[in-house]
């Protein structure tokens, strides 16, 4: 009996070891599309926190209506950052942009003070935008509001495309996933059929015989996880480095929220996996086993 067990646990072994290699390798391949998929929610948020509206006050309005004006816009949910711009000011980004001076045409500036601020991501929307501009132009010190409107449609087009796409992927990659880690440790529990059964007709219960076997699949199902993170952190830094601006969009919360899920997946799909295999063959007869 000993002998057939010792036998049994080193044929096992490599069994084993592909087994932690097989989920590792599927498990890399899902954290790396969730790490696509958070990285594209970032961009998409980023570029929508960088749409600048421009309102642009009347000529010759009064200092305290400019300065009830800022208030007031500053003061409004949808701000995420805000600038007053004089008219000294519009004229000097006007020539950094490489236009040509007019002082040898027009004697007086023709560029109006504005307010510039910048939208959360959330109001970046033509609805939203639509209304935001009917409030602020009401107010007698505007003269007009601008923001790029094309810009504002293609931008929440393209979002959504993107989001819809990442996400049918996920959910097949996901299937896909738990088929792949089912089938590999159904493969490496195979090679345990003839012990596990041996171990039944000597009289061990089920609960003695699926325990060891089931740590084990959370021992191994944990190490998957964990070179699979291992992997998709030196991808990360990789890929960062080569890249710096994804460092500046990088959610450090949902980062620790996929290696915490990776993990998790690695030890439940192992364990369940495991676990469902022993009951198969305790319930199978000897003759059907070989």
């Amino acid at each position: 009996m000993t002998q057939i067990g010792k036998s049994s646990a080193k044929r096992s072994q490599p069994s084993y070891f592909m087994s932690i290699l097989g989920v590792s390798l599927v498990l890399f391949i899902l954290g790396l599309l969730g790490w696509i998929v958070i990285n594209a929610n970032k961009l998409g948020q980023y570029f929508k926190e960088n749409v600048e509206v421009r309102v642009y006050l009347r000529e010759n309005i009064s200092p305290k209506d400019s300065v009830f004006l800022v208030q007031y816009i500053a003061n409004k949910p949808y701000v995420r950052e805000y600038e007053y711009v004089t008219k000294d000011q519009a004229k000097e980004k006007f020539m950094a942009d490489g236009n040509d001076d007019w002082k040898n045409i027009l004697d007086a500036n023709p560029l109006p003070a504005s307010i510039d601020f910048k939208l959360r991501n959330q109001y970046v929307h033509v609805d939203s935008l639509a209304t935001i501009e009917k409030d602020l132009e009401a107010n007698i010190a505007v003269n007009d509001v601008q923001y790029p409107r094309s810009l504002v449609t293609n931008l929440n087009e393209n979002v959504q495309q993107i989001s819809l796409i990442l996400l049918i992927i996920a959910i097949v990659l996901c299937v896909v996933v738990i088929v792949l880690i089912d089938n590999t440790i159904r493969l490496a529990m195979f090679s345990n059929r003839f012990l596990i059964k041996t171990m039944q007709m000597v009289g061990a219960t089920r609960g003695f015989i699926a325990r060891p076997m089931d740590v084990r699949a959370v021992a191994n199902g944990l190490f998957s996880g964990l070179i699979a993170l291992a992997g998709i952190v030196a991808l990360v830094f990789f890929a960062e480095k080569q890249l710096p601006e994804l460092k500046a969009i990088r959610d450090n919360t949902w980062m620790i929220l996929l290696a915490s899920g990776i993990i998790v997946l690695g030890i439940l799909i192992s364990l369940l996996s495991t676990h469902r295999s022993v009951v198969k063959y305790l319930k199978m007869k000897l003759d059907d086993l070989y």
